[in-house]
């Protein structure tokens, strides 16, 4: 009999990562996939990413939806809520062996709570990172508590997942998931990228995705006029923004966004891009700007430059590629300027991904194919003598 894996997925970037182990699931004689799709997948704001998954041909068994009516934390706090129901009342319908999710986004807190209650099994993805800039900080290890097995994706976070108590055997170190959707998707040209967009490239272009740093929110909307300040001096430069998140302080930053675009012909931007465009773009622009984890994880397998802006991601293992610097204008436009400089170009070839070459779907997918669910639920804390 076939063991029922439920993987849960709120967001396009997440979906992103998750999409090949949902297709090693589907393609498994001894599993069977069920998908429940929450949070900006099913908000018409964030592009209704659910569709995304349904033209990659997966079916979507069950929708929770969170009413992302705001961004406040009080309306936050409200779609936890509303999460924790609809996931209780989602898995007590599926029935399934084991709820598989990844990261540490508040409607993963919601639904981990809720196998929790529900005696599943859990499986957590990209545990024991750090992003000391974000609450996301708090949700991952929350989860890495609430997980029966974990996914990590370098070797010192296996050791920091460990460290927090989880017994050695249920860490497994496959690597990062970004890098398989780079090897396993064909890139669109350069022409077909711009007709999908809408936007002609100029002689430079840069990628841009700025979220607020959800324990800095009130710091948000000036740190992105900041970044715009710095990007409005760049006339020779084409911008292609990806609006943020759902977390608190988005939807400033959002309407900063589009008044910029409307007034510079040089920019576009896009609730969401979808994996391919987003993956393409990387190859044809000539560096990443903003805060968003893809500048660490995903963007250094392209031997492209990163200004990682501000605290959303510090903690994190960063790649020689990576420029880190604060959120502020003259800081911003000196970063830019160290990722054009010709000595940093010439040694972008020989960056080095610390989340590895790829192959960390595949892995997944057969350690839950050969691993026994009979005592997962059992749990002691390990400690470290």
């Amino acid at each position: 009999m076939k063991r029922k894996i439920c993987v849960v997925t709120g967001s396009r970037a997440e979906y992103g990562l998750l999409r090949w182990v949902m297709q090693g699931i589907r393609a498994s004689d001894h599993l069977e996939l069920q998908v429940v799709a929450t949070g900006m997948h099913l908000s018409e704001a964030f592009g209704y990413t659910y569709r995304e998954i349904e033209q990659d041909g997966f079916t979507i068994d069950k929708r929770v939806d969170l009413q992302l009516l705001g961004d406040s934390s009080l309306q936050v706090a409200k779609s936890m809520s509303l999460g924790l129901a609809g996931f209780a009342e989602a898995f007590e319908s599926l029935g399934p062996d084991l709820v598989l999710l990844l990261g540490d986004r508040f409607e993963i807190f919601s639904a981990a709570a809720a196998a929790m209650v529900s005696r599943i099994p859990l499986a957590h993805l990209h545990g024991g990172e750090t992003t000391e800039g974000a609450f996301d900080e708090s949700i991952r290890h929350a989860v890495t508590k609430l997980a029966h097995l974990h996914f990590v994706a370098a070797d010192e976070y296996r050791r920091r997942v460990i460290q927090l108590g989880e017994d050695p055997v249920r860490v497994f170190l496959v690597g990062g998931l970004g890098v398989d959707s780079i090897l396993r998707l064909a890139p669109m040209s350069r022409v077909s990228l711009e007709e999908s967009l809408g936007f002609s490239f100029r002689p430079r272009n840069l990628l841009v995705t700025f979220h607020p740093a959800t324990l800095e929110i009130d710091a948000a909307a000036d740190q992105m006029r900041e970044l715009l300040m710095a990007l409005s001096t760049l006339h020779d430069t084409g911008l292609i923004f990806t609006l943020p998140n759902a977390d608190p302080g988005g939807r400033a930053v959002t309407e900063l966004i589009s008044d910029f675009v409307s007034c510079h012909e040089n920019a576009c931007a896009f609730p969401s891009l979808g994996q391919s465009r987003y993956l393409s773009c990387i190859r044809q622009v000539d560096g990443v700007i903003g805060n968003s984890s893809s500048g660490l994880l995903e963007v250094p397998s392209f031997s492209k430059g990163t200004v990682n802006i501000g605290s959303r991601q510090r903690g994190r293992l960063k790649a020689s590629s990576v420029i880190d610097c604060q959120p502020q204008c003259h800081a911003i436009l000196h970063a830019i300027d160290a990722m054009y400089a010709p000595e940093f170009q010439a040694q972008l070839q020989a960056t080095k991904n610390p989340y590895g070459d790829g192959g960390a779907s595949d892995k997944i997918v057969s350690i839950l194919e050969h691993i026994s669910f009979e005592y997962l639920l059992e749990k002691s804390f390990y400690d470290i003598v």
